[in-house]
Parts: structure tokens; sequence; C-alpha cells
């Protein structure tokens, strides 16, 4: 009677954890994350009071004056500058305090004292009626232009100081593989 016992207890168990992860697979598979309320359509215009920012602090009112795809390029760039604020401070968790490079003092001025006076500037610019529509148009487009390639050129630097860690860390792994097999015997 045990050994039935046991065998329907092992039989359940295995049922409901394939169910499980046949419900999961089954969400996974037509895109919907199980336990999200939420659905949002990538293709949907973004919402700015939903916009959140885990390292840089960006006025929300001067980002309404941007393209989706520039907000969506500053949370790219805001994601990596947070990666990058993460390893440093595993740094200094270990009590290694590395020198401040000249990219690194350059990128951190960009991203926190010239990004914020460039999306005041571009916002004013955008909002300021003049009488001339077509002055008006064209000084737009170039402050939409000239903004674009400031964040091109900023998320390129961050991405350069991230490709130099890990290129770093590449190098400590394999000097430390080589010490490791020069010493087997």
């Amino acid at each position: 009677m045990s050994i039935l016992i046991g065998v329907g207890v092992v039989t359940a168990i295995t049922v409901f954890y394939l169910g499980k992860k046949g419900w999961k697979a089954l969400h996974n598979a037509v895109g919907i994350t199980p336990g999200a309320l939420i659905y949002q359509d990538p293709d949907a215009p973004l919402i700015l009071s939903a916009v959140s920012w885990q390292s840089l602090n960006l006025n929300k009112k001067y980002l309404g004056a941007l393209s989706d795809k520039q907000i969506i390029q500053l949370q790219r760039i805001d994601e990596k500058v947070t990666n990058y604020q993460a390893h440093q401070q595993a740094l200094s968790v270990q009590n290694i305090t590395p020198a401040l490079t000249e990219q690194q003092f350059v990128l951190h001025k960009m991203l926190y004292t010239r990004l914020p006076e460039m999306l005041i500037s571009h916002y004013h610019l955008v909002n300021i009626h003049i009488d001339a529509k077509q002055t008006n148009d064209d000084n737009q487009t170039e402050a939409g232009l000239l903004l674009q390639q400031a964040l091109d050129n900023i998320e390129q630097r961050v991405d350069s100081l991230l490709e130099k860690i890990e290129t770093h860390h590449l190098q400590d792994l394999k000097i430390m593989k080589s010490y490791i097999d020069s010493h087997d015997s």
C-alpha cells in the first residue's frame, strides 16, 4: 500500500512540475510574461512619466522634445552607465582604487554636466515660437541632428569604456590561467 501511495505522490509531483514548465513555455512562446499584468506594446509611443533612470539624473520636462528613439537611446546609455558604476563599486568593495583616466573624466563631465545642458538647450530651441516658421524648422532640424550626434558620441564613449573593462578582465583571466598551467606538475 505504501508503494502505491509513494508512486501516486511522485506521479502527482511530476505532473505538476511538467504542467508548470509547459505553461511557462507556452507563455514564452507567445511573448507573454507570466505574472505580468500589463502588456506594453513595443511600438507604442513612450510615456515620459513611466520612464525611469538608474544613474542619469535627467529632468523629464526637457525630455518631452525628444523622439522616442532618442529616449530609448538615453535609457540604453543609462543602463550602460549603471553597469560601469556597478563595476567601479565592485572594485571599491575589493579595496581597489583604480586611477581615473582622462576618458573616464571626460565621460563623467559629458554625462552629468553637458548632456543635461544640451537637453535644456534643445528643449528651449524646439519650444521657441518665432515668426519665420522656415527658420524655426531649420533650427529645430539642426538641433535634433546635433543632439543625436552628441548622444551617439556619448554612447560610443561608454561602449569603449565598457569594452576596455571587459578586455582588462579577460586579460586577467588569461594571466591567471597561464600561472595555474605553469604550476601544474
